[in-house]
């Protein structure tokens, strides 16, 4: 199988986490963030990821993907329960997360900006829904000092290092991408048992994080 994937994007490792959980082996491909026909080809509208599966059909959207993988391919891993306090942690963390990873993104040499043509396609996007990426780097002390409590918030709902709610979840699958993101911030510092499982998760995922990389 072959998945198409942005590397900076939540809904990509979500379906990379699966393949990774299972041990199962699939080919990655990254697209440029500029390649609009790629997508449109397989599935009639730029989007990602993008699996296509082993009779050559394309299958998009995150959660159908790893429910795809889940359900056919070995004995299921993941419970379908997802606490409503993390879905409401993650409601509040995305609402404005994408403020502190979002610009630092065409910095750290993900193979989706090689070009500069992807990056300007990638900077005017984003700079619809964010703002100027200069102005949200500018505010990173202020994004920081918000998502501090909400780490501290996300502590006491952690009851495994490799597993949110003690069992493999749609928890992790959700929530390992917006940790993993946040990853690439330098300066953020990550209460220890929320380290622990982000750590953890990129191991037991077969997805690197990004702090070598971080700015």
């Amino acid at each position: 199988m072959k998945l198409y994937v942005y590397d900076h994007c939540p809904f990509c490792v979500r379906a990379r986490m699966i393949f990774g959980l299972k041990n199962l082996p699939v080919e990655l491909v990254v697209l440029a963030n500029d390649d609009e026909a790629t997508p449109i080809g397989l599935v009639g509208k730029k989007v990602v990821p993008i699996l296509v599966k082993e009779d050559g059909t394309a299958m998009p959207e995150s959660l159908d993907i790893v429910h795809y993988v889940d359900e056919y391919f070995g004995e299921k891993i993941l419970s379908e329960h997802v606490r409503p306090e993390i879905e409401t942690w993650l409601k509040e963390v995305g609402s404005y997360y994408g403020h502190l990873t979002t610009a630092r993104f065409t910095q750290i040499g993900l193979a989706e900006f090689e070009t500069q043509s992807a990056v300007d396609y990638f900077t005017k996007k984003k700079t619809e829904f964010i703002g100027d990426f200069a102005e949200n780097i500018a505010k990173t002390e202020t994004y920081l000092a918000r998502l501090k409590g909400d780490l501290e918030k996300l502590t006491v709902l952690i009851q495994s290092e490799n597993a949110l709610n003690g069992q493999l979840s749609l928890e992790d699958i959700i929530v390992f991408p917006v940790l993993r993101n946040l990853t690439c911030v330098k300066d953020i510092e990550f209460p220890p048992a929320v380290l622990a499982y982000i750590t953890n998760m990129a191991k037991l995922s077969d997805v690197p994080l990004y702090f070598d990389k971080a700015v």
